[in-house]
């Protein structure tokens, strides 16, 4: 029972998969996701979050910090995960999987750059909810890239999304819990 529970949720995930990756061929798709998922790669999250330390002031610093500590912290996780369950990217186990050139060769559970584009963006849509309207299409656009370029199954982006998200709420709580005066809420 349970293993055919297991092998149901993977048929439903490898069609997801397909009906995302199946689009590859599609100029405007590529140009986009093939940009937007260096948004979530760890040059420029990180680059990102210093120079935000470095340049703003206030609040917004304190914010930053949250998100920066938020990115080095879900990597620890990441890290760990990715050894213990060293899963296959899709393109080496699914047949006809669409990918670029010089894929990546690590493995695949969970998505990093889901993870730290998420643990990057949710301290400034705690800061500021009204970013959502901007930050939320950019994390999930970040997400769909790596299954449309063959990279992550939709679990991986999905496990990505919930680490960066729930490491980044915890660090955003503790910055305003130590530092109170220093992030107020708008």
């Amino acid at each position: 029972m349970k293993t055919k529970l297991i092998a149901n949720m993977y048929d439903f995930e490898c069609k997801l998969f397909r009906s995302v990756n199946r689009h590859f061929d599609r100029k405007f798709l590529n140009l986009y996701f093939r940009n937007i998922t260096h948004v979530g790669g760890a040059t420029l999250t990180i680059l990102v979050c210093l120079a935000m330390i470095l340049f703003a002031q206030g609040p917004v610093k304190w914010v930053a910090i949250a998100s920066a500590a938020s990115l080095a912290l879900s990597h620890i996780p990441v890290a760990i995960v990715k050894k213990m369950y060293p899963r296959k990217r899709p393109y080496i186990s699914l047949l006809e999987t669409k990918v670029p050139a010089n894929p990546l060769e690590d493995h695949s559970f969970p998505s990093g750059h889901t993870t730290a584009i998420f643990s990057v963006i949710i301290p400034f849509l705690l800061f500021m909810p009204s970013l959502a309207l901007i930050l939320i299409p950019l994390g999930i656009s970040v997400g769909l890239s790596r299954i449309y370029l063959g990279l992550h199954y939709p679990s991986d982006v999905l496990a990505g999304c919930l680490l960066g998200t729930s490491t980044s709420i915890m660090t955003f709580m503790m910055v305003s819990k130590w530092f109170p005066n220093l992030i107020h809420f708008t």
